[in-house]
């Protein structure tokens, strides 16, 4: 077993000792327990520390932060339908983390929880319900230990689910996943009006986009997709695309970068597309005072905190290979290009987040306008 490795080990155990203490679901954590991981050197430039689920939580996926915490979602091997897991759970987990890993509170949400970012503007979280279908839209205001507000969705008409959440220049846009509706929405624009959560097509899954990669520059790309997955927002500081909704198509291995400003119909210049040669899952970028990622790790049930040698403006992803663990790479957004990160092979990544590690400067969440506090 490596150095990583046992570090690792030792740290999940030390904080598993604290999740112990941990008072029931909506109980905050009393106030006197501290966490103490041991660093774990992954190489010469960065320290991975490791925070274990909760209780009986497994699955861990999307990953945001409010204020001063982290919030994770743990599927607990729910369907993507909404079936019950082989454990028989039917609720996803919604986990908070102050930043220096201690558990807090925690929700139990009904269903697959695939979709989770903060709108800091409300001080509230948004999810996504079931990614496959029986799809569904939440709100969950950490303050209280009240369960989330369901939606039901008004105008979901590409036959599959809802999956990751961004909130853009105002506007809340969720992707259109498992389409089972020929050239329909791939991502759609969210309204909540009463009860409903009232849809905008803003991307169709047959849109004519422009070739983003060097090599083919400018040429046109009629897009055929068949799994829009993740999506972010890309800071205004980024090299390139600053500002931008990016889509990830992780099946087709596309990502689409859309002009805000673009709508359903818009010509072609407003949507980008930039071929990549292995599937990705989220794609995180590093501004200058946001350069700690944070990751979920559900090959070893945790979350994991990465310090290392991210530089302002470079893209991180999550390459899924067909085959194989998944592992982090800086994204290449000249020509798609995955070049893998040295010595953080123990890390089996799924969703992303950058953020700093200070207290009370990122208000903005993860999905802001311009400069994001966090990017997932």
């Amino acid at each position: 077993m490596s150095f990583t490795a046992i570090t690792r080990t030792r740290a999940c155990l030390l904080v598993a000792g604290i999740a112990a203490t941990t008072a029931v679901a909506g109980a905050a954590l009393p106030a006197a327990a501290t966490p103490a991981p041991s660093p774990a050197p992954a190489h010469a430039a960065s320290t991975v520390r490791s925070f274990p689920a909760v209780g009986t939580a497994t699955g861990p996926d999307d990953i945001t932060r409010l204020g001063d915490s982290i919030y994770v979602t743990f599927q607990n091997g729910v369907g993507p339908l909404g079936e019950a897991a082989p454990s028989g759970a039917t609720a996803s987990t919604i986990q908070q983390y102050s930043l220096a890993g201690v558990p807090g509170r925690s929700w139990s949400v009904t269903g697959k929880v695939d979709g989770l970012t903060a709108d800091p503007e409300h001080h509230r979280l948004l999810l996504t319900a079931n990614e496959d279908g029986n799809s569904s839209f939440l709100t969950l205001d950490p303050a209280h230990a009240s369960a989330a507000t369901r939606y039901t969705y008004q105008g979901l008409t590409h036959g599959g689910g809802t999956d990751a959440i961004s909130v853009s220049h105002g506007s809340i846009i969720v992707s259109a996943s498992n389409p089972t509706v020929p050239n329909g929405p791939a991502a759609y624009r969210v309204a909540l009006q009463g009860a409903n959560a009232v849809l905008t097509p803003i991307l169709s899954d047959n849109s004519v986009a422009t070739s983003a990669n060097a090599a083919t520059a400018g040429q046109q790309v009629q897009l055929a997709l068949t799994d829009p997955d993740s999506n972010t927002v890309v800071p205004r500081s980024a090299p390139r695309f600053g500002g931008s909704f990016l889509l990830d198509a992780q099946g087709d291995k596309q990502l689409l970068f859309l002009n805000p400003s673009a709508r359903e119909g818009a010509a072609s210049h407003g949507i980008q597309v930039l071929s990549v040669a292995q599937p990705l899952d989220d794609t995180a970028f590093a501004t200058a005072s946001h350069r700690t990622l944070w990751a979920t790790d559900p090959t070893h049930n945790a979350v994991d905190e990465i310090s290392g040698p991210f530089t302002p403006g470079e893209a991180v992803s999550t390459i899924t290979p067909d085959s194989g663990p998944t592992s982090l790479a800086r994204l290449g957004l000249t020509d798609g290009s995955l070049t893998p990160i040295p010595g953080l092979g123990s890390v089996t990544p799924k969703g992303l987040l950058f953020t700093s590690a200070a207290h009370g400067d990122d208000e903005q969440g993860d999905q802001g306008d311009g400069e994001q506090g966090d990017q997932r």
